[in-house]
């Protein structure tokens, strides 16, 4: 009888402490997720200081240097050049990227000279904080002119507009609500350019730029 008294004391002393140490348990445990959801909260708090907000628009730059390929590259030396960009957030994903370009290339009395006008979606891969990766794809009209040596005849193509395709890769900085900078490859490649009688006007070419946005 004492024996059996024992064992239901030890069972009952074991029990409280079980439910003591639970108690314990759970509330440091509460502690620890309500500490961690607090320095979530305050994480994405100041991430979003730095992000753009959707629906703005964003102008900018790009500076770098034009590689050229085909027949631009055979009447023109690859050199710096401009690029002009304009940017609408639609999404915390994708954007809508225009760009506008022109550079003359030339290479003893040759020549090759680029306009270009072109669409595209941005695509980011991920956000590591302020830092996204992204793809950019699309379509655009160029109006690309080369003067070169035909029959030992120094001649400029016929200046017509060409439909064209175009994609990239880069990576961009959100350094506030404001600027964000940036790398770019950008590849252009225009449709061939008929000339009557003349050889096709056919090449592309491609873009490795710092890019630079305002956003408003």
């Amino acid at each position: 009888m004492k024996n059996s008294k024992l064992n239901i004391s030890k069972s009952a002393t074991l029990i409280a402490l079980f439910l003591f140490s639970s108690n314990i348990y759970a509330g440091a445990l509460d502690k620890i997720v309500s500490r961690n959801e607090k320095a979530s909260s305050n994480k994405r708090s100041l991430s979003s200081l730095n992000e753009t907000p959707l629906g703005s628009h964003s102008f900018g730059i790009g500076l770098g240097q034009t590689f050229l390929t085909g027949d631009f590259g055979e009447n023109g030396e690859d050199s710096i050049t401009v690029d002009l960009y304009y940017k609408y957030k639609a999404s915390y994903s994708f954007d809508l990227m225009i760009n506008a370009h022109y550079s003359s290339h030339d290479l003893a009395e040759k020549q090759s000279e680029l306009l270009g006008l072109n669409a595209g979606i941005k695509a980011k891969l991920y956000n590591f904080d302020s830092f996204n990766p992204y793809v950019l794809g699309g379509l655009g009209f160029y109006l690309p002119t080369v003067t070169r040596f035909i029959d030992s005849n120094l001649k400029t193509s016929e200046s017509k507009l060409s439909f064209g395709t175009h994609i990239g890769i880069g990576g961009e900085l959100e350094l506030n609500e404001k600027f964000s900078v940036g790398v770019l490859a950008h590849y252009h490649n225009p449709f061939d350019v008929k000339q009557g009688n003349d050889p096709e006007v056919e090449g592309s070419y491609y873009k490795i730029l710092f890019t630079t946005l305002y956003s408003f």
